[in-house]
């Protein structure tokens, strides 16, 4: 049995939803902890958008009680900024703080922030050393195994992260020239947990309740970090912690459950961001809830082309209809 702690939250075998640039917004935040998410992250945040009072840095920011265990993610490489961010951050009453130092994206690693700093460790040890100490609430780091495949360097670096006093390191299995390619290598989660002693969590490649099981089982990790097998299907949060309370699978979303999920999300989204935008935004998440389905490709093709959530609903509503109609034709059939 793994325990996370990080301040005053203590969570055994932790399930956490990744923070995801366009993806864990406020309404997904709130939906994924409903789920059963035991600690979810913002989107990333810019610290010169924050210091700057960015309107679209300050959405992001926004929390609700009922999301909580909650995380603020920032990142950047001028260390006053990240200094003054920090503080504007834990002024609007998070859980803790998380740096990232694993953004692979080219926009950013540009700019020297994100996974460039695995290039500069001693940067990426003095601007954590500055947030930590600037702060009463923990901060936690997540990162990468190193640049590329030649210059992995996380066994020590994780050292070096927790002497700056961070409550938690989270690893992204790959390198930053691997992005998102390739298998990531949990082999050196045991290597760094060996040298180290706060909470060890493990991201990349969390995919199914037996991927979590079987990373707890394996490495060692106090807690599993889950990023794109949440997009569009917050139920991966309840079937993994069913999995791993229980040893046996949970009866997978309902047709409804998945239909109605999905209309009640998009709604969120439109009042959190406008209709305009969260429609355009939200079309990332059909392929998650209606993966499945029988002749869902068709739907989600019509589904990217419409503007209006009543056309929307319209859409969804008459697909569910069709299903219905379906099962029961089968049934008669048999």
């Amino acid at each position: 049995m793994s325990l996370l702690k990080i301040g005053n939250i203590e969570i055994t075998n932790g399930v956490l939803l990744a923070p995801m640039e366009d993806v864990t917004d406020p309404p997904y935040r709130l939906l994924c902890r409903k789920f059963g998410a035991d600690i979810v992250y913002s989107e990333f945040v810019a610290a010169e958008g924050i210091i700057r009072d960015a309107k679209r840095s300050m959405q992001k920011m926004l929390i609700n009680d009922a999301e909580r265990p909650v995380s603020i993610q920032i990142f950047g490489n001028n260390i006053e900024s990240m200094i003054q961010s920090a503080k504007i951050v834990e002024s609007i009453g998070v859980d803790f703080i998380d740096i990232n130092f694993g953004c692979w994206v080219k926009n950013v690693v540009k700019h020297n922030a994100g996974a460039a700093l695995l290039k500069d460790p001693d940067k990426m040890i003095e601007l954590t050393k500055a947030v930590v100490d600037a702060v009463n609430i923990p901060v936690t780091v997540k990162t990468r195994l190193g640049w590329d495949k030649t210059s992995i360097i996380i066994v020590d670096l994780a050292k070096r992260l927790e002497d700056t006093g961070i409550a938690a390191l989270a690893v992204h299995c790959r390198t930053r020239f691997e992005a998102i390619k390739g298998e990531a290598d949990w082999s050196w989660i045991p290597k760094i947990k060996a040298n180290i002693s706060i909470p060890l969590i493990l991201n990349g490649d969390v995919k199914t309740p037996q991927d979590a099981k079987r990373a707890f089982e394996e490495t060692g990790c106090d807690a599993v970090m889950v990023g794109r097998a949440a997009i569009g299907y917050p139920f991966i949060f309840r079937e993994m912690r069913h999995y791993l309370d229980h040893g046996i699978e949970c009866p997978p979303p309902t047709m409804d459950e998945k239909i109605f999920t999905c209309l009640e999300h998009l709604n969120l989204e439109i009042d959190y961001k406008g209709s305009y935008r969260a429609i355009h935004e939200f079309r990332k998440h059909y392929s998650g809830y209606l993966k499945g389905l029988k002749s869902s490709h068709s739907v989600r093709q019509k589904l990217v082309t419409i503007n209006e959530i009543s056309e929307i609903t319209e859409v969804l509503m008459n697909y569910r209809y069709d299903l219905i109609n379906s099962e029961v034709n089968t049934a008669s059939e048999e």
